[in-house]
C-alpha cells in the first residue's frame, strides 16, 4: 500500500476536553460549530509549531481547513459570551478576593492588511515594529490549600491605532463593526475593568504598570469606580505633599489689586516629580524586602513608602486651569536594587489606605508577573499570536478560543495539584508547569503515527543496515 501522507490523529475528542467544553456547547447553534470547536481547541493545545486553521486541519480528522475558517467568521457564536460563560465557570472554583492586572501584548505581523496592525511599540521586540496590539485582563489570586498562584485572563481587546481609525476602507476590509470607537489603551483597560465588575470577578486592587498609571484620565477612571490600585508611574509622574495641599486649601485666595483691579485667583501647592521625592528621602528609610520565592531563590529589593497626592499643573497655573488637578491622596513607592546591585530605580502609586504597610503593598507593587506569563505561555502553548486571518470578528474570536484553551490548562492544573496538595511539604507559591495534557495530545498523534507506519510496512526503513564483512 502506497500512501502519500501521514494520516491525521483520531477524530474522537479527549475525554478530559470534551468534559470541560460540555457547558459551553450552548454557545453554538450547530452540531458543525460544536465540532469544529472541539477540533480547534484541542489543535490549539498540540505541540504545532504554527497553530492556525491549515496547520490545525492538516493533523487533526474530523475537521478541515475551511470548518475552522468558518468557525473563525461566519459561524453563528458570541466571542463576547464565550468569555462571560468560561470566566462564571473559573469563578466556581477560584478564591475571592484577588487581584486584575491590565496589560498589552503585541502580536507580530507583516504587511498592513491584517485589522488593527501597525508600526508601533511591541514589548516582544523592545522597539517599534509592525504588529497588533491586544489589551487583556487577568485575575491573579493565591490558592489557600497548594499555596500556589492561580491566574487566568478574564477578556481581551484589540486596540486600533490612530491610522485605522478614519480609514474606512481598510475598517471595511477587515470588517471593523461601525460602532467600534477611537479607544486608547487606557480606555479599553477600562471598560475590561466594567466587565470584570458586570462579571461580578472579586478582585480587590486593580495592577497596572506604568503604560496605565502614568494616564491621569485612567487613575480617573478607577478613582471614578471607587477602586484600589497599585500602578506603576514614571519618573517624571507628578506629586504634591499633603502638608502642602493642606496648606492650599485653607490659605484664602489673594485680595485684588488696586481699587478695580480683578481679584487674585487661587493657585495649587507646589508640584513634584516622584524621582525628586524619592532621592529626598534618607537611607535608613528604605527596607530590603523579599515579597517571595524565584526559580533562582528569594526576590528582594529595597523599597520605600510615602505618603502624597498624585497631581499635575504647577503652581504657577490657578486652580482654574483645566491642566490643574489634584487626585486621590495614596502611598508613593519606590523600589531599588540592593546594594552593590545594578538596576534602575522603579515608582509606583497606589491609593491604598494609609494603614497599610510597606510589607503588604510590596507583594502587590510585584504582583504582576502572572499576566507576563500568561502571555508567554499562551503564545507558546495555545497559538496565541497564531492567528493569521485579517478581520475584527476571526481575531477576537480566535482570542476567545485561545483563553477558553487556557482555562482548561489551568482547570487541569488546579484539579491535579488539590489531588497531590496532601503530599506537598512547600508551603511558598509555586508557579506550577502546565499540566500533562499536552503529552496525552502529542502521545495520541504519535500512536496513530506509529499504528500506520506498522500497518504499511514503513517500519523496515528503521531496520539496520547490513554490514558486510570487514
Amino acid at each position: 500500500m502506497n500512501m502519500k501522507a501521514v494520516p491525521k490523529a483520531a477524530p474522537t475528542p479527549l475525554p478530559e476536553l470534551e468534559t470541560y467544553l460540555q457547558p459551553f456547547a450552548k454557545l453554538f447553534r450547530r452540531s458543525w460549530s460544536r465540532q469544529s470547536c472541539e477540533r480547534y481547541i484541542t489543535g490549539l493545545l498540540t505541540d504545532l509549531p504554527h497553530k492556525n486553521c491549515d496547520t490545525i486541519a492538516a493533523a487533526l480528522a474530523g475537521t478541515s481547513t475551511e470548518r475552522l475558517q468558518h468557525l473563525l467568521t461566519d459561524a453563528d457564536w458570541d466571542a463576547l459570551a464565550l468569555h462571560q460563560l468560561r470566566v462564571q465557570h473559573l469563578l466556581s472554583f477560584s478564591p475571592k478576593g484577588g487581584l486584575l492586572a491590565l496589560d498589552d501584548t503585541s502580536l507580530l505581523k507583516q504587511g498592513r492588511e491584517s485589522v488593527g496592525v501597525a508600526r508601533q511599540y511591541s514589548g516582544v521586540k523592545g522597539k517599534p515594529a509592525n504588529c497588533q496590539a491586544v489589551v487583556t485582563a487577568e485575575y491573579i489570586v493565591e490558592e489557600p490549600n497548594t499555596k500556589s498562584i492561580l491566574h487566568w485572563p478574564v477578556n481581551a481587546h484589540l486596540y486600533l491605532p490612530e491610522s485605522w481609525i478614519a480609514d474606512t476602507k481598510r475598517r471595511g476590509r477587515t470588517r471593523v463593526p461601525d460602532e467600534v470607537p477611537a479607544q486608547t489603551k487606557q480606555e479599553i483597560a477600562l471598560q475590561l475593568i466594567d466587565q470584570a465588575l458586570r462579571w461580578q470577578v472579586p478582585f480587590n486592587v486593580i495592577l497596572a504598570d506604568a503604560g496605565y498609571g502614568r494616564n491621569a484620565s485612567f487613575l480617573k477612571g478607577l478613582e471614578e469606580r471607587q477602586l484600589h490600585y497599585v500602578c506603576g508611574v514614571e519618573c517624571t509622574f507628578g506629586v504634591r505633599r499633603p502638608e502642602e495641599v493642606a496648606l492650599a486649601q485653607q490659605v484664602p485666595p489673594p485680595p485684588r489689586t488696586g481699587k478695580n483691579g480683578r481679584p487674585r485667583k487661587a493657585h495649587p501647592a507646589p508640584l513634584y516629580t516622584v524621582q525628586e521625592i524619592i532621592a529626598t528621602l534618607p537611607d535608613d528609610q528604605w527596607q530590603t524586602i523579599t515579597w517571595r520565592e524565584g526559580s533562582r531563590g528569594p526576590m528582594r529589593k529595597q523599597f520605600v513608602a510615602v505618603r502624597m497626592y498624585w497631581a499635575m499643573g504647577t503652581a504657577a497655573r490657578t486652580l482654574e486651569d483645566r491642566r490643574v488637578y489634584t487626585g486621590a491622596e495614596g502611598w508613593l513607592i519606590g523600589e531599588r536594587p540592593l546594594p552593590g546591585q545594578e538596576g534602575e530605580c522603579k515608582y509606583y502609586f497606589s491609593n491604598l489606605p494609609a494603614t497599610m504597610r510597606l510589607e503588604q503593598l510590596v507583594p502587590l507593587v510585584r504582583g504582576r508577573w502572572p499576566i507576563e506569563q500568561f502571555y508567554e505561555e499562551a503564545k507558546q502553548e495555545c497559538g496565541l499570536d497564531d492567528y493569521q486571518g485579517r478581520r475584527w470578528d476571526g481575531l477576537h474570536r480566535h482570542l476567545a478560543l485561545v483563553m477558553l484553551a487556557y482555562s482548561f490548562l489551568v482547570y487541569e492544573r488546579m484539579r491535579t495539584a488539590q489531588d497531590s496538595a496532601g503530599s506537598s511539604d512547600s508551603c511558598q507559591p509555586k508557579r506550577s508547569s502546565l499540566p500533562s495534557i499536552h503529552r496525552n495530545i502529542l502521545l495520541q498523534l504519535l500512536q496513530d503515527l506509529v499504528l500506520w507506519w506498522i500497518a504499511t510496512d514503513h517500519v523496515k526503513t528503521f531496520r539496520s543496515p547490513r554490514v558486510g564483512p570487514g
